[in-house]
């Protein structure tokens, strides 16, 4: 995986007029793909933390988040409607991701 990190905005935000995605405080703004399968997110509320997910996409029961271990796909991790997205309609839930990193600043799935 590469070790030049991208931090990539929400992208509803470019839209004309712009999509409002609720403004609830799970809301992610920003994420940016680190090594290592993991995920650096800022949510609505200011709070930011980490997602892990080496083990999860390496999984034999990963389903469709299988595709996530190539590394080229997982770094184009992006904001779409305040959830953490990837092409093929993946997707993280926003709001299991903040209270996990609320209550110990990582999620490990």
């Amino acid at each position: 995986m590469s070790s030049h990190a991208v931090t990539k905005e929400n992208l509803a935000a470019s839209v004309v007029p712009p999509i409002q995605t609720g403004g609830v405080c799970w809301d992610v703004m920003a994420v940016e793909a680190l090594d290592g399968y993991r995920l650096r997110v800022r949510f609505a509320d200011g709070l930011e933390g980490e997602v892990e997910m080496a083990e999860f996409v390496h999984a034999p029961n990963a389903g469709v988040f299988a595709a996530l271990a190539d590394p080229e796909i997982f770094a184009q991790a992006h904001v779409e409607l305040g959830a953490v997205t990837w092409p093929g309609e993946l997707d993280l839930a926003p709001d299991a991701m903040h209270d996990e990193i609320e209550k110990n600043g990582v999620w490990k799935l």
